[in-house]
Protein backbone atom coordinates (compact mmCIF):
# COMPACT_ATOMS: atom_id res chain seq x y z
CA UNK A 1 0.00 0.00 0.00
CA UNK A 2 1.45 3.77 -1.39
CA UNK A 3 0.35 6.16 1.50
CA UNK A 4 0.09 10.25 -0.17
CA UNK A 5 2.92 12.40 1.05
CA UNK A 6 -0.29 14.26 3.26
CA UNK A 7 -1.41 11.17 4.84
CA UNK A 8 2.66 10.38 5.98
CA UNK A 9 3.03 13.54 7.05
CA UNK A 10 -0.33 13.71 8.85
CA UNK A 11 0.52 9.85 10.62
CA UNK A 12 3.96 11.19 11.40
CA UNK A 13 2.72 14.55 13.34
CA UNK A 14 0.15 12.35 15.10
CA UNK A 15 2.83 9.82 16.46
CA UNK A 16 4.78 13.02 17.26
CA UNK A 17 1.79 14.61 19.41
CA UNK A 18 1.18 11.39 21.07
CA UNK A 19 5.11 11.20 22.53
CA UNK A 20 4.09 14.98 23.82
CA UNK A 21 0.75 14.21 25.11
CA UNK A 22 1.26 11.06 26.66
CA UNK A 23 5.01 11.71 28.43
CA UNK A 24 3.39 15.31 29.43
CA UNK A 25 0.22 13.44 30.88
CA UNK A 26 2.30 10.42 32.76
CA UNK A 27 4.81 13.24 34.32
CA UNK A 28 1.29 15.07 35.71
CA UNK A 29 -0.52 11.87 37.05
CA UNK A 30 3.16 10.98 39.08
CA UNK A 31 2.92 14.55 40.73
CA UNK A 32 -0.73 14.44 41.51
CA UNK A 33 -1.42 16.25 44.64
CA UNK A 34 -5.22 16.26 44.28
CA UNK A 35 -5.88 12.85 45.73
CA UNK A 36 -7.16 11.13 43.14
CA UNK A 37 -4.05 9.35 41.69
CA UNK A 38 -2.42 8.55 44.99
CA UNK A 39 -4.26 7.82 48.58
CA UNK A 40 -3.15 9.29 52.32
CA UNK A 41 -0.81 6.93 52.38
CA UNK A 42 1.30 7.13 48.94
CA UNK A 43 -0.38 4.55 47.41
CA UNK A 44 -1.43 4.61 43.94
CA UNK A 45 -5.08 4.22 43.41
CA UNK A 46 -7.37 2.54 40.98
CA UNK A 47 -7.38 6.14 39.22
CA UNK A 48 -3.95 6.18 38.64
CA UNK A 49 -3.73 2.41 37.40
CA UNK A 50 -6.11 2.99 34.87
CA UNK A 51 -5.05 6.25 33.50
CA UNK A 52 -1.98 4.85 33.32
CA UNK A 53 -2.85 1.74 31.39
CA UNK A 54 -4.56 4.60 28.97
CA UNK A 55 -1.42 6.89 28.52
CA UNK A 56 0.65 3.76 27.97
CA UNK A 57 -1.54 2.02 25.45
CA UNK A 58 -2.09 5.55 23.44
CA UNK A 59 1.37 5.91 23.55
CA UNK A 60 2.04 2.74 21.77
CA UNK A 61 -0.43 3.29 19.41
CA UNK A 62 0.78 6.95 18.67
CA UNK A 63 4.07 5.25 18.76
CA UNK A 64 2.99 2.47 16.05
CA UNK A 65 1.02 5.32 13.81
CA UNK A 66 4.09 7.32 13.44
CA UNK A 67 6.08 4.28 12.48
CA UNK A 68 3.96 3.93 9.49
CA UNK A 69 4.45 7.52 8.70
CA UNK A 70 7.78 7.79 8.94
CA UNK A 71 8.13 4.92 6.40
CA UNK A 72 5.55 6.40 4.49
CA UNK A 73 7.46 9.78 4.24
CA UNK A 74 10.94 8.04 3.53
CA UNK A 75 9.36 6.01 0.85
CA UNK A 76 8.17 8.88 -0.75
CA UNK A 77 11.41 10.33 -0.83
CA UNK A 78 13.76 7.57 -1.69
CA UNK A 79 10.82 7.04 -4.75
CA UNK A 80 11.76 10.73 -5.38
CA UNK A 81 14.90 10.15 -5.37
CA UNK A 82 14.95 7.42 -7.83
CA UNK A 83 12.86 8.31 -10.39
CA UNK A 84 13.78 12.32 -10.39
CA UNK A 85 11.06 14.63 -12.58
CA UNK A 86 10.98 14.55 -16.25
CA UNK A 87 11.99 18.31 -17.90
CA UNK A 88 8.91 20.18 -19.05
CA UNK A 89 7.92 19.43 -23.03
CA UNK A 90 8.93 21.69 -25.50
CA UNK A 91 6.03 24.63 -26.04
CA UNK A 92 7.56 25.56 -29.81
CA UNK A 93 4.77 23.81 -32.29
CA UNK A 94 5.87 22.44 -35.60
CA UNK A 95 2.67 22.75 -37.60
CA UNK A 96 2.56 25.48 -39.90
CA UNK A 97 -0.73 26.64 -41.92
CA UNK A 98 -0.13 27.45 -45.62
Amino acid sequence: MKLSRPVSWFLLAFGVWSWFIWITFVKNLWKDGSGLAFDDAGDPTAYFWVHLLLAVASFLLGTAIGVIGFRGVRALRREAANHPPEPPASSSSSSSAT
